[in-house]
This record gives structure tokens, sequence and C-alpha cells, in this order.
């Protein structure tokens, strides 16, 4: 391990709120897992106390303070999912894997998990391995799965299914959902955020779609305004993630419980949303997912 790497990761998250969660990513997403010197390192440059990185470590399902597989098979076994037989498919898993869940084959080939939630309930049983969606698996389409995984996937458009799907998306500082009832223009329940601008406070709805691209503010407000975007259960502000390649303006990362990320971006009238997932990006302008054709 190079610890002036885990140094350059620090320092490039320097100033940003909630910049530990990031911090952590990209180690993660360096070396497949948190080493331990790693968190020491990110302990020594940050000035934080190495219980609280690791309690943060420790709470979120997306961080592995194992080592992990070169490919990480992820079943979701979250309740729309577990009632359309996903244990079944966790089964096949092992049976095909010899590995329980858990566990990493002494190759350090694959590591086969189970997680709460995924994000795309709608669409479940759902896979994902190296960042790629399968939805709608069955038992049969196990072995197809991990043949992929083996002999890599292809990143062409036309590998990669379109269309608009709910997301189930959280707070990554309190882990409490940000979807709500009350319906959006598309008829789905919204994602709600607080929003400031211009000594205004309020609250924005976008569409809890991905594909779909409603967004309504709870005062009137101008296009091209900057919201700044915090949780409306912690009132914690949302750190800056990247900027937006459409308009320029910081996009905030929310959390899929299970891993990955959607950033949004806060400007207002820019419908820039992307879906990160182990580092593999998904744009909503482009209108691609990441969910994978497969037979059955």
């Amino acid at each position: 391990m190079d610890n002036g790497q885990i140094g350059k990761i620090v320092e490039d998250h320097q100033g940003e709120l909630g910049s530990l969660i990031s911090i952590l990513e990209d180690i993660q997403e360096k070396y497949h897992y948190l080493p331990a010197e790693a968190l020491k390192t990110v302990a020594r440059e940050t000035g934080l106390s190495l219980v609280d990185i690791y309690g943060v470590a420790t709470f979120y399902k997306a961080f592995s303070l194992k080592p992990r597989g070169r490919h990480l098979v992820s079943v979701c076994m979250g309740t729309a999912c577990h009632v359309r037989n996903a244990p079944a498919v966790v089964d096949e898993f092992s049976r095909q894997l010899d590995l329980k869940p858990g566990e990493t084959s002494g190759d350090k080939e694959f590591t086969l998990e189970t997680v709460n939630c995924l994000g795309t309930c709608a669409l479940g049983p759902i896979v994902m391995v190296d960042g790629h969606y399968f939805s709608n698996v069955k038992r049969q389409d196990v072995g197809k799965i991990i043949e992929k995984s083996r002999s890599g996937f292809e990143e062409t458009a036309e590998h990669l299914a379109k269309g608009v799907f709910p997301v189930e998306v959280y707070c990554p500082y309190c882990n409490e959902s940000l979807i709500k009832g009350g319906g959006s223009a598309e008829e789905h329940p919204s994602l709600v955020l607080d929003a400031a601008y211009n000594g205004t406070q309020g609250q924005v709805k976008i569409s809890g779609l991905f594909g779909g691209g409603s967004v309504q503010a709870e005062h009137l407000v101008q296009p091209d305004t900057l919201l700044r975007l915090s949780c409306p259960n912690c009132r914690k502000v949302f750190g800056e993630k990247t900027r937006c390649i459409e308009c320029g303006a910081p996009m905030v990362s929310l959390s899929f419980r299970g891993g990955g990320s959607l950033l949004v971006c806060s400007r207002l009238g820019c419908e820039n949303r992307k879906i990160n997932l182990n580092g593999i990006g998904v744009s909503e302008r482009t209108s691609e997912t990441p969910l994978e054709h497969h037979a059955g």
C-alpha cells in the first residue's frame, strides 16, 4: 500500500463537508477494501479519531475491512427481491462458486455477498456484479452472469438497457430514506430535499424515477438558481462530490443502501443526474441504466 497515494486522496477532498465518506470510497475503489494501514493514514492526515473512522467504515454496508475478490457479486435480499425468490438466486451462486455469502474464493477471484437494497426494487430480484446491474434474475441466469464476469463486461450502449426506473435513495449521513410519498409529475414518490437559495428556505421535489425529469420547488425560483441542498431528516448539507458536465454546478452525492450513489446537480433547471456504482458512472442524460440484458 502506498501511503503517499492515500495522502493524495485525503488532499483531494480537503474542505469538503462529509469528506470522510468520499475519502473511504476512493480508497476502496483503489484497493477493493479498506486496509487497516490506510485507515491509520487517514486518521493522521485528517486529525480524525481512528475510532470514528472505523465507526463510519463499519456502519455502511458498502465498505469492507476484509480483502474482496476481483469480482464482487452482490445479491439483493431486500423485501421486494426476497418475495421474488432471491434466496434461490443466492443458493445458486453459492453452489456454482462454492462460496457462502460473505466469503471470498481462495484464488481471490470472487466474493459473494448479500445486501439489503440496491435501489431498484421494482426490477428485482437484482444482482450487481462489478458495478453492473442484472434485473429479474432467475436461478437459470446465474451461470450466464458468472460467465460474463469472467469474460469481461462490454461497455457499449447496445449491452445497456434503456428506460425509466424508480430509485431508492438515502442520506449518506443519517441513512434515512429521501424518497417520500405525495407523487411527482410521473405519479411516483419523489426524491425530497431541503433547499436554500437567495436567503429562502424550502424544499424541492425531484422525480423519483431515474430517467424522469420532473423538478418542483416549494417557492417560486428562477431557473439556473444554485441550490444549497441538505437532508430534510438530519439537516446536514450535502457536500460537493464533483462538477456537473452539463452546467458546471456542484453535484451532491446521495446513497443507495447496499452500495453506490446518485449524483444530483444543484442547479435548478439542470436535469443531469448520474448513478455511480463501484466507480462505473451512468448518466441520466443519455437514458442509459446499468441493467444488463440477459436471457431468461
